[in-house]
């Protein structure tokens, strides 16, 4: 892990930026180029290793935005990719190979758990599920070929937490590479790396970006593991377009203020949501009652702006709620300033089979909210309205 300076607001203005007193553009440059003119072919060979060769190696647009990150996370080095799914599939191929076996969270994304049980084992790698709080079934999986432990946390849907030290103390004991999806935290509200984690992913798509107009991916950590995964990336070619990571930049400068707006405005609407008969459970860490409750607040300063819920009815009624939204937009995605709604089911973890999303809790009546950073009044009264669709009996909700 790498000292920090700055706070997290700062660095996220000012990371990754020259501080040094100079005359030149305030904005970073967009290198709106695939290559690079050398003088001759000497040079040619010293610039293979640079952000000036090739945009599919490198960029200096992308190596500002990555600086950033690093910083953020306090990491070594940190990787731009073309979308959050890229990040993890390089990063993974990168660090595995035939013969090798994967200890990953059950409920996690459902692309990534795609990846792992229907992609892997066609390249001869084989991944154990575990349960996301059950570290004693976390050991039993590790094998003497195990090489990586893949976390997620808070976790998607159901915004479990992961206990960072007890797993990065595990992984270390036995000699295997974390690498988390960090995406739903953001850097603002927990940074990974202080806790022993070697690798921290996000979809930039989400947070990073904040206006749900570009597809990103990063990956921050150690300098070494890095190095490994970008030959793998230039290889693979999911680096970032140069312009899509100058907007990313730009949306970083304001990654702070919009996160803490939607710390407080989902706070808000678990709460109001925690009082309807309704809802039959609400999933929210900093929620009062929420069984991680304590791990969430010493491990995060915010509870993110993931909030979830089951509606106390059928799959339909979920969906008729969903549909009787006007603030909350219907969309898949997250992490942007405008609020969206969508149900796991029929899209995040639309591709997981129903056993694996009865393990996972991820059920045909819950609905999953993105908070923006609209105002939290009018938040809750959309909900209101919307969860009148739905008739059942008087009840309180669960939590967590």
């Amino acid at each position: 892990m790498k000292r920090h300076k700055y706070r997290q607001e700062t660095e996220a203005v000012r990371g990754g930026i020259d501080l040094s007193k100079k005359n030149g553009p305030l904005s970073t440059p967009i290198y709106q180029t695939s290559t690079f003119e050398v003088t001759d072919s000497e040079q040619q060979v010293r610039a293979t290793s640079t952000d000036r060769f090739y945009s599919r190696y490198g960029n200096p647009t992308n190596s500002v935005a990555e600086a950033a990150m690093a910083e953020l996370e306090g990491t070594e080095r940190a990787l731009l990719f073309d979308s959050g799914m890229s990040a993890i599939t390089t990063s993974v191929l990168a660090l595995v190979k035939a013969g090798d076996h994967i200890v990953a969270q059950r409920d996690i994304y459902g692309g990534a758990t795609k990846f792992f049980t229907q992609w892997l084992p066609k390249l001869g790698v084989e991944t154990t599920l575990v349960d996301t709080t059950e570290y004693e079934q976390h050991e039993r999986a590790i094998r003497p070929n195990t090489r990586l432990l893949y976390l997620e946390s808070p976790t998607n849907p159901t915004v479990r937490i992961v206990d960072l030290k007890k797993a990065a103390g595990l992984a270390k004991q036995h000699g295997i590479t974390t690498l988390i999806d960090s995406t739903f935290a953001t850097p603002i509200n927990q940074r990974p790396a202080e806790f022993g984690i070697d690798l921290v992913m996000h979809s930039g798509t989400k947070y990073l970006a904040g206006h749900s107009d570009l597809m990103s991916g990063v990956v921050a950590g150690r300098g070494d593991l890095i190095q490994q995964i970008h030959a793998t990336r230039t290889t693979l070619g999911g680096n970032m377009d140069p312009h899509a990571a100058w907007l990313l930049l730009r949306g970083i400068k304001t990654l702070a203020v919009r996160v803490q707006r939607q710390n407080e405005n989902a706070l808000r609407v678990a709460r109001f949501l925690g009082g309807q008969r309704t809802v039959r459970r609400v999933n929210y860490p900093f929620l009062e009652g929420h069984p991680q409750r304590a791990l969430a607040i010493e491990q995060m300063s915010g509870g993110g702006g993931m909030v979830s819920f089951e509606v106390d009815g059928s799959g339909q009624d979920a969906c008729h709620v969903s549909e009787s939204l006007h603030l909350f937009t219907l969309a898949p995605s997250l992490g942007g300033v405008d609020s969206l709604v969508s149900i796991p089911v029929l899209t995040s973890h639309a591709m997981i089979s129903l056993d694996e999303r009865k393990k996972m809790g991820v059920t045909e009546q819950l609905v999953r909210l993105s908070v923006g950073i609209e105002s939290a009044d009018d938040l809750i009264a959309d909900l209101e309205q919307a969860l009148r669709v739905v008739k059942a009996a008087p009840q309180h909700a669960e939590v967590g």
